[in-house]
């Protein structure tokens, strides 16, 4: 089979295979599952604290830049299609204006970065790549996102909105070192589950 055609069960273009496709599935489900425990919303936050963020972070860091993109984007397609799947049994295009679509919107790129900082570190990505990946893209770039759409759909000041955002930290923190202690010890168990591996393997599978 030549590079163009791909390896064996995969789409062409980004090579995915289909146990790809299964653990985009799976972690686009793990995702909505963690939404399950539902939403908290403290200080008159009109946006609610809830764990799928952690289900974010580790679909970034296990998954890579690619793979995380499509399983975050398979689950808020159907939410977009109207599945209670996010904290609190929500879902239909109405959570796309809410005040919190911001850092819904932000998962998509907020997983592709982590996963984009992840696959830096090569076959060994160590502890403090991690952390960095899930704090810089499963915190910092959703509310980057976040707090500007909050503020406009509120019509509150930028400023407010990111204090209120505030109440997000600690837990959003603890999240970041749950989710890197998690990712450490899988890729230590299941090398495959280092992005760059995958990715190594997928190349060396197509030049065969």
């Amino acid at each position: 089979m030549s590079q163009e055609e791909g390896t064996a069960g995969s789409l062409p273009g980004r090579g995915f295979s289909t146990g790809d496709l299964a653990r985009v599935s799976v972690f686009a489900a793990l995702i909505a599952v963690l939404g399950l425990p539902g939403a908290l919303n403290v200080f008159g936050n009109a946006v609610p604290i809830t764990l799928q963020t952690f289900g974010v972070m580790l679909a970034g860091a296990i998954l890579g830049t690619w793979r995380a993109g499509l399983a975050v984007a398979v689950l808020l397609a159907l939410v977009a299609a109207g599945l209670p799947l996010l904290a609190g049994g929500r879902g239909g295009l109405g959570v796309f204006v809410a005040p919190s679509a911001g850092f819904l919107i932000g998962w998509l790129p907020g997983a592709m970065l982590t996963g984009w900082i992840v696959e830096r570190g090569g076959r060994t990505p160590g502890i403090v790549r991690l952390l960095v990946a899930c704090l810089v893209g499963g915190v910092g770039v959703v509310y980057l996102i976040g707090i500007p759409v909050q503020a406009a759909a509120t019509g509150v000041s930028l400023g407010h909105a990111a204090l209120l955002s505030l109440a997000f930290v600690p837990g959003d923190l603890i999240k970041v070192v749950l989710a890197s202690l998690v990712v450490r010890g899988t890729q230590r168990a299941y090398p495959d589950a280092v992005p760059a591996v995958r990715r190594e393997r997928l190349r060396a599978a197509g030049r065969r």
